[in-house]
């Protein structure tokens, strides 16, 4: 279970997140929502322990985010982290350096589920083709918890649909899946539950299902719903 307990995170002149408490369970695919600036990367950035909460903390099985619980724990962060010269292969051979639970296997078989060529220079990749290499790296590794920030951004439907069933793929009940994205719409057939975040602070988790079945409504309104007084901008 990866629990938030209180966390604030405060950067000169901004609160980022404020006070978040919300438990995430095994066997479930979250989304994580909210406009520009609501504070869902700071909050992701927290529970893959690169940075540290102002106050309150971040527990991953009733244990404090650390070095350990990143074993533990697979990010997928916004920006590019991968160095020019390498190679769709070199990013393979780099991750199985770093992460003893990266499978080098499913990492090839991800490649070519999405038409990857391992020789291809990162430099020379397109955003789609860029956005499915970073989900294959992550996703490739045998993590409890995955945290995908902006997966789908950037890209075209059916590199979308190429990324979305990789994360499908890792699915069970003993993993924890967290995607950001704005991209509500694509996100409610495949996430079981849903979490809000607005203006920094937890705003709801709701059960995609129960909406749909109890409330007679969409993610895509519900977010609308809850969201329609927020402006745009911030940090993220």
């Amino acid at each position: 279970m990866l629990e938030s307990i209180d966390v604030t995170k405060k950067f000169v002149g901004k609160t980022a997140v404020d006070g978040i408490t919300m438990q995430l369970e095994p066997g479930h695919i979250y989304a994580l929502l909210g406009p520009n600036g609501s504070g869902k990367t700071t909050w992701m950035k927290m529970a893959a322990g690169l940075i540290k909460p102002t106050s309150g903390q971040i527990r991953y099985n009733n244990q404090p985010i650390s070095i350990a619980t990143r074993n533990e724990i697979a990010y997928m962060s916004t920006e590019p982290y991968f160095y020019d010269w390498m190679t769709v292969g070199d990013v393979g051979k780099y991750y199985a350096d770093f992460f003893q639970d990266f499978s080098m296997e499913r990492y090839d078989y991800m490649l070519e589920k999405m038409d990857l060529d391992k020789k291809l220079k990162v430099k020379s990749l397109s955003s789609g083709m860029m956005a499915k290499l970073k989900v294959a790296a992550t996703m490739a590794r045998d993590a409890k918890v995955y945290m995908l920030d902006e997966p789908l951004n950037g890209i075209d439907l059916l590199a979308r649909d190429s990324v979305m069933n990789m994360i499908l793929m890792a699915a069970d009940e003993t993993k924890t899946l967290l995607v950001s994205s704005h991209l509500v719409e694509e996100l409610e057939s495949v996430v079981d539950k849903a979490i809000f975040i607005k203006r920094a602070q937890f705003a709801g988790m709701y059960d995609v299902e129960a909406l749909r079945t109890e409330e007679n409504t969409s993610l895509a309104d519900k977010y609308r719903q809850v969201f329609s007084d927020v402006e745009m901008g911030g940090i993220q």
